[in-house]
């Protein structure tokens, strides 16, 4: 040794003492390392039982594996896909009933509904009026505000905080 405390004994100790901790940190180290393999080891036998699947034993039910699952998602996918089918067989219904067309939709109905109506109530109809009249204070054609209404017959609506929408409009409160 090239580095001696001049004390035999002593020496010795450190020289044992040395040994032990060395031996000690490679004993912990190879622990650690089959530990970890260990546990290692079982996850990748559980990934292979869920993958594969386990026949039934006394007191656990079967369980069956991956490719067995994902044939059994293909199954219930092409049920999906039947009842959606369903769906737009309602969809289609429905739309026939919305909009005018044979004279069997339910718009047809409400249409031959209003003629009718117009027909029974014509102390309320002027000359100029169409066939469906329309509310006294209404014209004719009317259509919704900000959407091209130019008849003057809507109110002017304005925006409290924006000035200047319509004539007059200071934009206070």
């Amino acid at each position: 040794m090239a580095a001696e405390t001049g004390v035999p004994a002593l020496d010795t100790v450190l020289m044992w003492g040395g040994a032990v901790s060395l031996i000690g940190g490679l004993v912990t180290l190879a622990w650690r390392l089959i530990r970890g393999g260990v546990r290692l080891g079982r996850r990748v036998d559980e990934l292979i039982d869920d993958w594969r699947g386990e026949p039934e034993r006394p007191g656990v039910p079967e369980r069956p594996g991956v490719m067995v699952r994902i044939a059994g998602m293909e199954n219930r996918m092409s049920g999906v896909e039947d009842r959606m089918g369903g769906v737009e067989e309602d969809l289609r219904r429905i739309k026939h009933e919305l909009y005018p067309n044979s004279g069997s939709s339910l718009r047809d109905a409400v249409d031959l509904a209003n003629h009718r109506l117009a027909l029974l109530c014509t102390d309320e109809r002027t000359p100029d009026q169409p066939e469906t009249p329309v509310p006294p204070r209404d014209t004719a054609g009317d259509t919704p505000p900000g959407t091209g209404d130019t008849s003057g017959d809507t109110p002017g609506v304005t925006s409290e905080d924006t000035p200047g929408d319509t004539s007059g409009d200071t934009g206070g409160h």
